[in-house]
């Protein structure tokens, strides 16, 4: 495999696929399958998507390159993808209303410009995919199949958890001199914080940033409540 061309073929291929399957995947479990096989479904999308960063620490420690400073969940996307079971499994109510701001406000950021280097076939291009388009399908199934519902308070809520990640990461990334979450400096690849100003204000801005993408990834759900109630 070569290297990820942002809106190369495999990346628009990428987009294709996650747009079909986001729309049919919950539309096809609503519409044609009973409780039971509803369950089953998400019950798998829920593995999938933890299990894709779990196999990846997994083959890094067996190859012998397991880094602290790398692999640990101190990324958002990673942590809510361990926590996405709780979701699609247990149907936590808690977990969905946190998860789902967290994860929506990144699908543009994820299919736009994707943090990834390695292109098709390679795993890392898999694993981009699943931990990032996956979680969103996770979202969409529990929302559309579950009933799941954000509600307007949990935007606060997510807020408050996303800094307390924000101060996890800060505490890991003193200790081990690492850089996730981005930091201590952008990400390698080309992204949305390359828009935000110079470190350490693209950080201030990001908060900005992603307090503005809960907002709107609560829009659609406000506007359905307000058709339910005029009918």
């Amino acid at each position: 495999s070569g290297s990820f061309q942002v809106f190369g073929p495999s990346h628009l291929l990428g987009i294709l696929l996650f747009l079909i399957l986001v729309v049919s995947i919950p539309l096809i479990a609503k519409k044609y399958l009973s409780k039971k096989y509803q369950n089953i479904v998400g019950q798998f999308i829920g593995v999938t998507v933890a299990g894709n960063y779990l196999i990846w620490v997994l083959l890094e420690i067996l190859a012998g390159t397991f880094d602290f400073k790398i692999h640990l969940p101190f990324h958002l996307c990673r942590v809510a993808n361990i926590l996405i079971p709780f979701v699609l499994i247990y149907k936590n109510d808690k977990a969905y209303q946190i998860l789902y701001f967290w994860g929506m406000s990144g699908v543009f950021q994820g299919l736009l410009t994707p943090d990834i280097t390695n292109d098709f076939p390679h795993f890392h291009f898999f694993r981009f995919w699943i931990g990032h388009n996956g979680m969103i399908i996770a979202l969409v199934y529990a929302s559309v199949v579950y009933g799941m519902r954000p509600k307007i308070e949990s935007i606060k809520r997510a807020f408050i958890a996303l800094n307390i990640f924000l101060l996890m990461s800060i505490f890991a990334n003193l200790i081990l001199e690492a850089n996730y979450f981005w930091i201590c400096g952008k990400p390698p690849v080309k992204s949305l914080l390359d828009y935000l100003g110079p470190w350490p204000w693209y950080i201030l801005a990001a908060e900005f940033v992603a307090l503005l993408h809960f907002i709107v990834a609560y829009i659609p759900f406000y506007i359905l409540d307000r058709k339910d109630r005029t009918i």
